[in-house]
């Protein structure tokens, strides 16, 4: 099937802690897939050390955009951001092929932090790309309120309330390994748990 021009084709993936034969498959997926763009959203690094992990991406010509998940410190996201030349979207939003996308992490196992600061974060990136037709929130953290709640670990305030005030088209997240997959909608916007498996996106 011919891919679709006019639309953004993504790949996110997220939680793959270290584990270089991950990212490898991810790349892989991404080449074959042909996406115009990889968002892996956090704890990319962690439990297992290896090194490289975003030079499987780098190497085929991806593009790359990023949030730190709790198991990235500040230092570390710095470090990927500067070796690698991939943007931090905790830093800043980013516009790819007419869709914005916003967002932000959670460094240095900043998993809850202040609601009414997560909100405000969130307004201002949010403030600059209101005008575009398709946006794209993403977080390593959950929102409050949706399915990824099952695990027994409360989502974060903040982003729930910016998920129903600005209704992006798509909002996605990782964090609870466990519920992989899952996907519901608020309002507009289609909420996805996404892990290391990886998920394909067009919008």
């Amino acid at each position: 099937m011919e891919k679709d021009k006019s639309k953004l084709k993504i790949l996110a993936a997220g939680d793959f802690h270290g584990d270089s034969a991950t990212a490898k498959k991810l790349a892989e997926k991404a080449e074959k897939e042909h996406v115009d763009l990889v968002v892996l959203l956090g704890d990319i690094t962690g439990m297992i050390n290896t090194k490289n992990l975003i030079k499987p991406f780098t190497d085929k010509k991806q593009k790359v955009i990023f949030v730190p998940g709790n198991w990235e410190s500040k230092a570390d996201a710095e470090h990927l951001s500067k070796m690698y030349g991939i943007k931090n979207i905790d830093k800043n939003y980013v516009v790819y092929k007419g869709t914005g996308i916003f967002g932000m992490g959670s460094a240095d196992w900043a998993l809850y932090p202040d609601e009414e600061q997560t909100f405000k974060h969130l307004s201002k990136q949010h403030e600059k790309i209101k005008d575009l037709e398709k946006k794209i929130m993403i977080s390593h953290l959950h929102a409050a309120g949706t399915k990824s709640e099952l695990s027994g670990i409360p989502g974060d305030e903040g982003i729930r309330r910016a998920i129903d005030k600005f209704q992006p088209n798509l909002f996605i997240a990782g964090h609870i390994h466990e519920l992989e997959g899952v996907e519901e909608k608020i309002g507009k916007t289609k909420v996805v748990n996404v892990g290391r498996k990886g998920r394909i996106f067009e919008i």
